[in-house]
């Protein structure tokens, strides 16, 4: 049993570990593309690169069917894989392996720094998804500062990532893109995942009680 919360911080918390799988489900986003750069940067053949990093993806999935769980992670993993491996196949360059991270976080910084600039953070939207009201939050102008500063910190990983890694890949680096793909992925998500729990775990802000939010009971966490 939970119980009722009573800031805007405890609120945030409670449905950001349920969006992004605990420590599970970023494991699981994480280890395909790990695979694929460990092999390649020992063995430099991208079939064998591919082919294990696509495998382990398929492993993972199975697991998680035959433990009748959600496959949502591993499904995002293995589809992110598969069109990565599909641009270094089409191009028969391993450096075509990194391009479509390259242009997800390129769009997807673009598309968290907008919705800020517009009033409209998407962590917002996040809260919403799971109090089934999408926009209620949005009355509450101390829930709607906090989403923008949360916004902000989920951001800033994907702008790094573009900046450092695009040089890398015009320049035909694959090497480098390998190494920086381990360092500024998942160890700087959760570095920035980290920076949000911190943000959180101040617990002061304190809930509008004139919006349905303040009666808001979260749902439980993922193990």
């Amino acid at each position: 049993m939970t119980d009722k919360v009573e800031t805007v911080e405890q609120l945030v918390r409670a449905q950001l570990a349920k969006a992004f799988g605990g420590k599970r489900g970023i494991a699981e986003s994480a280890i395909p593309t790990a695979t694929f750069t460990v092999c390649w940067l020992l063995t430099h053949d991208l079939q064998i690169s591919l082919i294990l990093s696509v495998g382990s993806a398929v492993a993972l999935l199975a697991l998680r069917i035959a433990q009748r769980t959600s496959v949502q992670f591993v499904a995002n993993a293995l589809i992110g894989i598969a069109i990565a491996a599909a641009f270094a196949l089409r191009s028969g360059e391993a450096k075509d392996v990194f391009l479509p991270g390259i242009l997800y976080n390129g769009g997807y910084a673009v598309v968290l720094i907008v919705s800020i600039l517009v009033g409209w953070p998407i962590i917002g939207f996040l809260v919403g998804s799971v109090t089934g009201d999408a926009t209620e939050w949005h009355k509450d102008r101390q829930m709607v500062k906090l989403c923008a500063l949360l916004t902000w910190i989920l951001a800033l990983p994907c702008v790094l990532r573009v900046m450092v890694q695009y040089p890398l890949w015009a320049g035909d680096h694959v090497g480098w893109l390998g190494t920086s793909k381990i360092v500024l992925g998942w160890p700087l998500q959760l570095a920035s995942l980290g920076a949000m729990v911190w943000v959180l775990a101040r617990n002061h802000t304190p809930l509008d009680n004139h919006t349905p939010l303040a009666n808001h009971t979260p749902l439980e966490g993922p193990e």
